[in-house]
């Protein structure tokens, strides 16, 4: 049996682990081991070389502000992101985020069923699903998108986050988002292997039953159709909320640490949640 703790950090500062007991068909237990505080960012890693001598001059025009500006005002923010990304990352990952900003652009103004899937199929392509042990060293760390595409691989919660961001900046308010940290059984209707996963629940009204963006599932289904899934708890940026709980329980960004930094670092890159790319007169 297969599982990857989480942190949630508790009212004093303390981190403390949420460690899952089989078994999970039923009734779920949650154990709550306090563990020495450890920093919230990783080292510093060092940026990959530009290998590609053609993207030079796409660089260039990137660091001087000169390529094309979109004409959807909200969208700026990823903009100035790709200019970010050059200068940070270099041109390969200053590409992946243009690519990024197109399918944003190019979906604005389609009905949210055909932004989810193409989102979701976005993401599920264009990254490589990779432990975070291989990518950045340590157990478990949550990217921003920025971070997610220069890497051009993340585990569950980078797909997760990455696909959030998304559907925010294309005007699909807080209220119909939330990141499900779930329990997720592996290997068909009989299996007793269990892993603990994160996925994207949107919800047509905030009443409704959520459909599932994820990454090991390429297609898009009602909640009620994962029985695969065995939800431990939920967030967005506005609450954190138990499996069954109507009303949020806590502050998501003082309970989960590697969330607020999320939301730190993209609010230094200049990403606007509150700000969708349809927001062409550059207000709400």
């Amino acid at each position: 049996m297969i599982h990857k703790p989480t942190t949630l950090d508790d009212a004093s500062g303390r981190r403390a682990v949420l460690v899952f007991h089989p078994p999970f068909a039923h009734h779920q237990s949650v154990t709550l081991h306090p563990t020495a505080h450890r920093p919230l960012l990783p080292r510093r890693l060092p940026s990959p070389a530009c290998r590609y001598p053609r993207h030079l001059l796409l660089l260039a025009l990137l660091v001087l502000g000169l390529a094309a500006s979109s004409p959807l005002a909200g969208l700026d923010d990823l903009e100035r992101l790709e200019r970010i990304a050059a200068q940070r990352h270099g041109p390969e990952t200053a590409e992946r985020v243009r690519h990024w900003r197109d399918l944003l652009e190019r979906v604005a103004d389609d009905d949210e069923r055909t932004q989810i899937r193409e989102v979701n199929e976005f993401f599920n392509r264009m990254l490589l699903y990779q432990d975070d042990q291989v990518t950045w060293g340590q157990e478990d760390f949550w990217a921003t998108p920025l971070e997610a595409l220069d890497k051009g691989a993340g585990d569950c919660e980078d797909f997760t986050i990455a696909k959030y961001v998304s559907l925010r900046k294309l005007g699909v308010p807080d209220e119909r988002l939330r990141l499900f940290y779930v329990v997720a059984r592996m290997g068909g209707p009989g299996s007793n292997i269990t892993q603990a996963h994160m996925v994207l629940g949107y919800f047509t009204d905030p009443g409704a039953e959520p459909l599932v963006l994820d990454n090991l599932v390429t297609f898009i289904e009602p909640a009620s159709r994962r029985d695969d899934l065995t939800p431990i708890f939920s967030f967005n940026s506005e609450g954190l909320w138990p499996d069954g709980a109507e009303r949020s329980a806590a502050d998501p960004t003082a309970r989960l640490s590697r969330w607020r930094r999320v939301l730190e670092q993209m609010d230094a890159d200049g990403i606007d949640l509150n700000r969708p790319i349809t927001d062409t007169q550059g207000t709400q």
